[in-house]
């Protein structure tokens, strides 16, 4: 799952800020550093509370999606993929419609890096039914929206495709074809841009704490995941 980044990330707190170290951040007061934090907003466009952009923003979040691939360090192979950015009062909408393209039956697997820095642990969960998954998630709407150390992906294995929300709150499509999430994303205004970049490919911040890694928790045991 995923793809290459560069992360900035505090140790967790009880607090929903972050302390980076370096970067563009490296000189900020306090001060400069929560007003940038509570920047909700960039034009159209709507941040959730999980990460924030470069204080110099190298990359200013905006909505669309792009081609790109996903290659397999092991073994070579490439699969297609898509990669969009939609506004986050859109997001967790058109999540569940995307993976409702991938059938009645899927699995689903939890990504966390809420104790470790610059890695991550998978949690798999096998056979779910689409529409259950969808109703246990609305009751996790805060966590999967907010929370920079928690991304999830749902996979059909037999048409081997794959529907990501990850940590930074980016969509991801892998496999093929493609075209049913492409005609989902145009449908709710989410258009192609060859141009855009996305908040991994520059220094970011994310926000996570200790209420969000027990909410984790409590979504991991709602999957029935041990």
């Amino acid at each position: 799952m995923g793809f290459l980044k560069r992360i900035l990330r505090s140790n967790l707190t009880e607090s929903e800020s972050t302390r980076p170290s370096y970067g563009s951040f490296e000189t900020l007061s306090q001060d400069e550093l929560q007003s940038h934090m509570g920047i909700r907003t960039y034009g159209s466009f709507d941040l959730t509370d999980a990460i924030r952009p470069s204080y110099d923003l190298q990359v200013v979040p905006k909505q669309g999606f792009r081609f790109d691939e996903y290659v397999d360090d092991s073994t070579g192979i490439k699969t297609p993929a898509i990669m969009a950015s939609v506004t986050g009062h859109r997001l967790l909408e058109i999540f569940f419609e995307l993976i409702d393209q991938l059938g009645s039956v899927v699995d689903v697997v939890l990504e966390s890096s809420h104790r470790a820095q610059n890695s991550h642990q998978d949690l798999y969960r096998e056979h779910i039914d689409t529409a259950v998954l969808k109703s246990i998630l609305l009751d996790f709407e805060d966590l999967l929206l907010n929370d920079g150390c928690t991304g999830i992906a749902v996979i059909n294995p037999a048409k081997r495709q794959e529907v990501q929300l990850d940590e930074h709150k980016l969509l991801v499509m892998y496999g093929r074809p493609l075209d049913q999430f492409v005609a989902t994303l145009i449908q709710e205004d989410v258009y192609p841009d060859k141009n855009i970049r996305f908040i991994t490919e520059a220094e970011h911040v994310h926000s996570s704490s200790e209420r969000m890694h027990d909410r984790f928790n409590i979504l991991k045991n709602r999957l029935g995941i041990d």
